[in-house]
């Protein structure tokens, strides 16, 4: 009898497996298809910055370069040279701002998320819808009473007004409580037993362990900040950012330097994408994470 059973449920997984194969081909071509479909952006950008002048301007555009040049890039590079304001002060606020706003919105975002996760309070559903509300306003919705705050403190013209909009985003508060969740009581527990406080168990014992969600949270606002710094709450030349002074060369002779401008949109790109690339395993565990309850 076995040996004529077993044959059939062989037989059956067999034809199980070539339907799987189908699936998986289907899925892997979807994917694919999607990939090419937001990477053309970004592979756009770098063909129109190493084409040259008469073929920028063609219609309809080319997709390839015939003749690939790099003469907007030493464009790119001799107006940055002559600049009043030195480059290299761009790049230092660029850097500082967009570091200091991540490294603070992650810290105070893990603070805030753990109480939320692990505690029980009047109110903590409230202000977990009030954080999910906030998730559906991109920030130019929210600029005018941004605004308003950053005026009324006195933080205009300096470098608190590009971090302080930035620490409070809903994202990675929502990301890092999600993730928190997963960690169990008894953990907490022990720490408590042994007499460590909250200061200490959050970052002794919930920072190590939600690692992931950290590394990913930094990723999110690290390419949100760098992306998105406004220039209209700084006005001051030596406290603005590269993507200003870069939009300043372009728009200094727009359809002259059209080349010089996708050749800094390419070098603005370079820092989130290489960021992304060295961090991405944490981002795929943590949007694993992110939507299970315990």
């Amino acid at each position: 009898m076995k040996s004529k059973i077993f044959p059939k449920r062989k037989k059956k997984m067999g034809m199980d497996n070539r339907r799987s194969k189908i699936g998986n081909g289907f899925v892997i071509f979807l994917l694919l298809l999607l990939g090419a479909f937001m990477a053309f952006p970004l592979y756009y950008t770098v063909i129109q910055s190493l084409k040259p002048s008469e073929e920028l301007f063609q219609f309809p555009p080319r997709l390839y370069v015939l003749r690939p040049t790099g003469e907007h890039y030493t464009e790119l590079l001799q107006l940055m040279s002559n600049m009043w304001v030195p480059f290299s002060r761009y790049l230092f606020n660029t850097l500082f701002v967009t570091f200091a706003g991540t490294i603070f919105h992650v810290l105070f975002a893990g603070m805030a998320a753990y109480p939320l996760a692990k505690h029980k309070f009047p109110g903590r559903d409230f202000l977990f819808a009030v954080i999910l509300l906030g998730l559906m306003f991109v920030g130019q919705v929210t600029f005018l009473p941004t605004y308003i705050i950053i005026s009324k403190l006195g933080m205009l013209n300096t470098y608190w007004a590009y971090i302080a909009p930035s620490v409070g985003a809903s994202l990675g508060l929502f990301l890092m409580k999600q993730f928190i969740e997963q960690l169990p009581d008894s953990l907490l527990e022990a720490a408590r037993i042994d007499g460590a406080s909250e200061w200490r168990t959050c970052f002794k014992i919930v920072f190590p362990n939600i690692k992931p969600a950290v590394l990913t949270v930094f990723i999110f606002q690290f390419v949100n900040i760098w992306n998105g710094l406004s220039k209209e709450l700084v006005y001051d030349e030596q406290l603005k950012v590269v993507k200003v002074a870069l939009e300043q060369i372009s728009a200094s002779n727009a359809y002259a330097r059209m080349g010089s401008g996708m050749a800094g949109s390419v070098l603005l790109m370079i820092p989130p994408i290489v960021i992304f690339i060295l961090m991405q395993r944490n981002v795929v565990e943590t949007m694993t994470c992110a939507g299970l309850k315990e």
